[in-house]
């Protein structure tokens, strides 16, 4: 990829990250943040806490872009380890169900202490379900390759999990919104970057050939100018 192209997908995903951050914020944190200011007519206060939440959003699709380019480095090992791209495949399926059952057992069994809570975390853990098998079909339609499905899937489940850690971790308060509050922006990155990266990979390829075909151009003028 050409750094122009790395530049515009780099800050595409910023954009995407902040403004889904703080479009949640204003529904996940209206009632216990938003909403005091509002009655009291604190605008001020009221757009410095959406900014803030804006540039939480910008931190996590910093941390979103990381995995990404992370997972693509750990993927190219997995298959050239393995030999096989369907015996990793398998692997990343053991690890997609590890990685549901750490969730369930070790992320929310602890701090679920109602049916509530468990339906809080359950909703949000379908909603990452969800979205990761739709962005893998949305994955195999634009490709034409049925064997990448395993692949984006395991991205969207896993990757997007780890990430998500940072909120899962967090014991304030406020912390089941955060919970919920920062996993849309990883969902919506990691989303962004598996459909559109290739994209920019063909752009840049593009602009690189064009940039040869201008470099060829000019060296036969200079030639033709010296033979002149």
């Amino acid at each position: 990829m050409t750094i122009r192209n790395w530049v515009r997908f780099f800050i595409n995903s910023l954009l995407i990250g902040g403004a889904i951050t703080g479009i949640v914020s204003l529904i996940i944190r209206w009632e216990d943040f938003y909403s005091p200011y509002f009655a009291n007519g604190e605008w001020k206060e009221i757009i410095a806490g959406f900014l803030w939440f804006v540039v939480l959003g910008f931190t996590m699709s910093v941390v979103a872009q990381t995995g990404y380019f992370a997972y693509l480095t750990v993927h190219q090992i997995g298959v050239n380890l393995f030999k096989s791209l369907t015996l990793w495949n398998w692997v990343q399926i053991l690890l997609m169900i590890v990685t549901i059952v750490d969730l369930i057992i070790f992320r929310f069994k602890p701090q679920a202490s109602s049916f509530g809570d468990w339906m809080y975390y359950l909703g949000l853990l379908a909603i990452l379900l969800v979205v990761g098998v739709f962005t893998a079909m949305k994955k195999v339609s634009l490709t034409g390759k049925k064997h990448v499905f395993i692949s984006a899937l395991f991205f969207m489940i896993v990757v997007s999990s780890l990430e998500w850690l940072i909120g899962l971790w967090v014991r304030s308060s406020s912390g089941d919104a955060y919970i919920a509050l920062l996993l849309f922006p990883i969902i919506s990155v990691n989303m962004y970057q598996l459909l559109i990266l290739p994209k920019y990979n063909a752009k840049s390829e593009a602009d690189i050939a064009k940039r040869a075909e201008r470099r060829k151009l000019r060296k036969e003028q200079q030639m033709n100018l010296g033979a002149k």
